[in-house]
């Protein structure tokens, strides 16, 4: 089984999110990056994009498929992770610390009721 922080929060298309106020961090799970495999490419927003819930805003590239990056909350991107794209190895070995990919301004905060728990997302990576 894959790690599941019990202190974040997940989407179902498989991006983590750390909640602090009305700022999001958001990145990829373990186990979409263990589906993915290697990763090869990775395309992430520009600061200052508005991002929409459940819309590609970035694209994550590895050996076996093109995979997009899906916004699991609506807001504005006020940074993303400069040092990923050329350190891509980092969201296979630490997809929860190094590999952060954006932070992001909510815009919504009761779409936070749409993410999962760890509970929930395990099972949910259990049914899949």
């Amino acid at each position: 089984m894959t790690a599941i922080p019990q202190d974040l929060k997940y989407s179902s298309s498989h991006e983590w999110c750390k909640i602090d106020g009305d700022t999001v961090i958001i990145g990829i799970t373990d186990f979409a990056q263990s589906q993915l495999g290697d990763i090869v490419f990775l395309e992430l927003p520009e600061v200052g994009s508005n991002a929409e819930r459940e819309k590609s805003f970035g694209t994550i590239e590895s050996v076996k498929s093109v995979s997009d990056f899906i916004a699991p909350l609506s807001g504005t991107v006020s940074a993303v992770n400069e040092s990923l794209p050329d350190n891509l190895e980092r969201i296979n070995t630490s997809p929860y610390e190094e590999a952060w990919m954006v932070k992001m301004n909510i815009t919504d905060t009761a779409e936070l009721d749409t993410l999962m728990n760890a509970e929930e997302y395990a099972a949910f990576c259990a049914a899949e």
